[in-house]
């Protein structure tokens, strides 16, 4: 099996990865473990300028479809509380094209990229895949694991979109990708039904014993949210107690407890890692390059990545089809995807790291802040919208 391009993982990075690049003409394979619709654990809010990505791709129809049924939440406020119970609301700017920020569940936000990217022009394959393929300091392909078969997918570029724990990675770059829990996190995430919610408000706890972490309450729906909390690795191995248990002291804090009716119900309790973009490691290499989680693209602030998945899914069809115009596959090449997701991200990465290590260090600020916020709707606004 061949194509000019091997996507490795069909998450939001590689769905527009694909998309981005089949549209362009280019023939492209993009590879998942999992058939469409699966669930990808996640907070999954989406952010307006993530959304205007997908409607620059053709997809604002597709969007707004997943909106009326209600698969997509349209969110259009947040709320912080501090540890002392300190609280402050900040209405959402629209996007630049006018979209507004969404709660996406997953099961539906991949599955919706996925096709998309099909319809474009990728084709899908259904398969696990096991390592690069590596030739004359090239990578050349990818060994996939597809209906209990080996197989090798060629193509002249590969994608590496697979994800905090990619087999890419551990190929390429064995020595980067050795966990550091200092630019990891830990998180928990449930849907809970049966909640008294704030219409189209997303809401963000911070509380003594998970700073510089936080807990969510994202609608889903009128009355359903995904809740979740989430903290640094290295914070989470030196307490007492698992996610879970964490997870329902959460649900015991008064704001939240009152609101939930008959106790709340949860459902699909499911924890995972994250891997922060305060690390520098390579993302470019001879015939490949690593977009989204693979890439270690999420806020270290606010432990959010589709945004930035979808940005390097864009910025990596740039570099690519421009590799394919120069006939040049090489890192030399390639390594402007890394200056450029360096110019869109880097310095609101870095911020966000400052301000997450400021956290632990002076939690006690999050109170002085928030109050200040809560009187000053105006610092509020110029504030979160920096988050």
């Amino acid at each position: 099996m061949e194509a000019e391009i091997v996507v490795v993982g069909a998450g939001p990075a590689g769905a527009m990865t694909a998309m981005d690049l089949a549209q362009r003409g280019h023939d492209v394979i993009l590879i998942d473990r999992h058939d469409f619709p699966r669930d990808k654990i996640c907070g999954d809010a989406v952010p307006a300028h993530a959304i205007e990505q997908m409607w620059s791709h053709g997809m604002k129809d597709v969007v707004a479809n997943e909106v009326d049924k209600g698969h997509f939440h349209v969110v259009r406020s947040m709320r912080l509380v501090s540890p002392h119970g300190h609280a402050a609301e900040a209405d959402f700017h629209l996007g630049a094209m006018g979209a507004h920020s969404v709660v996406a569940p997953r099961i539906y936000l991949d599955a919706a990229l996925q096709r998309h990217a099909v319809a474009s022009g990728a084709r899908f394959v259904i398969g696990q895949a096991q390592e690069p393929i590596l030739e004359n300091g090239y990578v050349t392909g990818v060994r996939v694991r597809v209906d209990k078969e080996d197989k090798e997918i060629r193509g002249k570029m590969v994608v590496a979109a697979d994800g905090v724990t990619s087999v890419i990675a551990r190929a390429l770059r064995p020595a980067q990708d050795e966990p550091q829990d200092g630019h990891r996190a830990v998180a928990i995430r449930a849907y809970i039904e049966d909640m008294e919610l704030v219409k189209d408000q997303i809401e963000f706890f911070l509380y003594k014993g998970i700073l510089p972490g936080y807990a969510w309450v994202f609608p889903i729906s009128d009355s359903e949210a995904n809740i979740g909390l989430g903290m640094r690795l290295d914070k989470f191995r030196g307490l007492k107690g698992n996610l879970k248990d964490m997870l329902g002291y959460f649900l015991e804090i008064p704001d939240v407890k009152k609101r939930l009716r008959r106790g709340g119900v949860m459902r699909e309790v499911r924890s995972w890692q994250l891997n922060f973009g305060s690390q520098d490691i390579q993302r470019a290499f001879n015939g490949a390059l690593f977009v989204g989680d693979a890439a270690g693209l999420i806020n270290p602030l606010t432990g959010g990545g589709i945004d930035n998945a979808l940005t390097a899914g864009v910025l990596a069809g740039q570099t690519i089809h421009e590799a394919f115009s120069a006939h040049d596959f090489s890192r030399e090449q390639l390594k402007i995807y890394e200056t450029r997701v360096d110019d869109e991200m880097r310095r609101s990465m870095r911020n966000s790291y400052f301000f997450q290590r400021w956290l632990l260090r002076f939690p006690f600020i999050i109170d002085i802040l928030i109050k200040r916020m809560g009187a000053d709707s105006s610092f509020a606004q110029t504030f979160m919208s920096k988050l």
